[in-house]
């Protein structure tokens, strides 16, 4: 499940067509479809949003200012974004501890097929 999941995440992200742009801080011009890219994608839109409002976030923003609309839209996408990249590490975990169980499950086959002898042995009193 981790697998598909990894893989659904990564194509529907792939789909919106969202390019990194030149003035984030890695990944520049690729194509966000993996938990880095998502990540440095809603890093810089928290970057621009923040120049666009003058360092004011959302809540400190008066309520009638028109950037505060554009301040909301970023902060929509960087949860959406924020959210694949949690998916993307669930998904690692699902793959890792599935990936865990197959080798427990094969070290215990292997120790269940290997024979045991027992021995007796005599106690000698001095």
């Amino acid at each position: 499940m981790g697998i598909v999941v990894w893989v659904m995440v990564s194509t529907q992200l792939r789909a919106e067509n969202i390019t990194v742009p030149d003035d984030a801080m890695a990944f520049q011009g690729q194509t966000v479809a993996g938990p880095f890219t998502a990540y440095v994608q809603a890093d810089i839109i928290q970057h621009h949003a923040l120049k666009i409002s003058g360092g004011k976030t959302y809540a400190e923003l008066a309520q009638d200012d028109p950037v505060r609309t554009t301040m909301m839209n970023a902060s929509f996408l960087r949860t959406s974004l924020f959210t694949s990249v949690v998916s993307f590490g669930v998904a690692a975990l699902a793959i890792g501890v599935g990936i865990l169980s197959i080798l427990f499950g094969w070290a215990l086959n292997r120790l269940a097929s290997v024979p045991v002898i027992v021995r007796r042995s005599t106690v000698t009193r001095a």
